[in-house]
């Protein structure tokens, strides 16, 4: 595997994870637009995508491949709960 594949395959990884945050936190400034209008959507989508990067290596881990139901719950969760406790601080 050359370094361009290599790229191409944690992109690949770690998509999901950066997606969801995004449309999660998107999703968060539309239906809850009065509680956090001064929580800024990058906010959202770092706390987020970063916490579901550590859900994809964690299920990687512990369940031993990608692209378990298990691991896209954790997946859900590991992107969720950031973004949660963030919207609770307001």
């Amino acid at each position: 595997m050359g370094p361009l594949d290599a790229f191409w395959h944690l992109a690949n990884l770690f998509a999901p994870a950066w997606g969801l945050a995004a449309l999660l936190a998107a999703a968060i400034k539309l239906v809850w637009w009065r509680e956090v209008a001064a929580l800024p959507w990058l906010r959202l989508w770092l706390w987020g995508g970063g916490g579901g990067t550590l859900a994809c290596i964690a299920a990687l881990a512990v369940l031993g491949r990608d692209g378990t139901m298990a691991g896209y719950g954790l997946l859900l969760l590991g992107v969720a709960l950031p973004q949660w406790r963030l919207m609770l601080r307001r």
